[in-house]
């Protein structure tokens, strides 16, 4: 499919008027890829001069994002795609098993999240089997990585119980526990190449812990949107072969009380100009394409994209 380019000269928005409306955007970990990309995608909308300004917030992630979209402290955010599913389902995991949060809507599919396990070199783990009793980082409370941890865990016959110990902190903070030795691996859905690994990496000899598709396939049935994915060699220094994992896709994601205006002049700001955009970061350079924004979204679009796709000859 052909995707017409959008210029943003000259662009009228209707409906803001002269006083400007505030977005503040959810992200995750200063060390992954979340924050710099929403960042970027606020630096993209004050840039424009629409009588919009927007900010990027530092989070501990996906289900926190949803959660503060559903208490009104955030207009937008990145959650991953499995998350937000979940949420809006009020199914599957315990933040939301009977507790739906249906005012979210999506924006946009942006590019893989990738399940890393990290483990040190000299911690004898050579398989997902090989966490059983080691000390070995989840994710923070109320991340999706801390979800993916649980799901493939489960896959291998394994519980959190089953570790030595359930570490729950941030990447930041499990990163430091593996250079100093306190703990033996480490969960974290990221998107590729994410600085914080590759800062490990110069510093500590590490290994990634390859994940067995065929172990997620029978459980994806309840847990949907894992897909193949490997790691290639030389991603991260000093592991040079590719590693097989699984992977979530990273969205974009807004409260239903945002006005079509108002989300219809964000998407032009930032999705516009592609070239723009996709320097905000090299996992959207890699990874993302207009033309396949909207498949495979978790929850229902938001009306103000749905009039940017269609101009765009995204959606007919």
């Amino acid at each position: 499919m052909r995707v017409r380019n959008l210029v943003l000269a000259g662009v009228v928005f209707l409906g803001l008027g002269t006083a400007q409306e505030f977005l503040t955007i959810g992200s995750g970990a200063t060390t992954g890829v979340y924050f710099p990309v929403a960042t970027g995608m606020a630096r993209l909308v004050n840039d424009a001069g629409i009588g919009l300004r927007a900010n990027a917030r530092s989070t501990g992630g996906s289900i926190a994002n949803i959660n503060a979209i559903a208490a009104g402290e955030f207009e937008m955010a990145l959650a991953q795609n499995d998350i937000a599913f979940y949420a809006f389902q009020g199914c599957c995991i315990t933040a939301f098993d009977g507790r739906p949060v249906r005012g979210i809507r999506a924006l946009a599919a942006l590019y893989p999240e990738v399940v890393h396990i990290v483990a040190r070199a000299d911690a004898g783990i050579q398989g997902v089997a090989d966490l059983r009793g080691k000390r070995v980082v989840v994710g923070d409370v109320g991340s999706g990585t801390e979800q993916n941890a649980r799901q493939v865990l489960e896959a291998y016959g394994l519980t959190f119980e089953d570790l030595g110990q359930a570490i729950r902190i941030s990447p930041v903070q499990g990163i430091q526990l593996l250079r100093d030795r306190r703990a033996d691996a480490l969960f974290y859905t990221v998107g590729l190449g994410a600085s914080a690994i590759q800062e490990l990496a110069l510093t500590t000899r590490i290994v990634l812990v390859p994940v067995d598709l065929g172990r997620i396939q029978p459980i994806a049935r309840r847990y949907p949107f894992y897909v193949g994915f490997n790691i290639p060699g030389g991603t991260y220094r000093g592991v040079e072969v590719t590693t097989p994992t699984v992977a979530v896709q990273a969205t974009l994601i807004a409260s239903e009380r945002l006005s079509a205006d108002t989300v219809y002049a964000f998407m032009r700001a930032v999705f516009g100009n592609q070239e723009a955009f996709k320097r905000i970061h090299p996992n959207l350079e890699r990874f993302f394409d207009l033309s396949r924004a909207t498949r495979g979204l978790p929850i229902p679009l938001h009306p103000g994209a749905e009039r940017f796709y269609r101009e765009a000859g995204v959606l007919r």
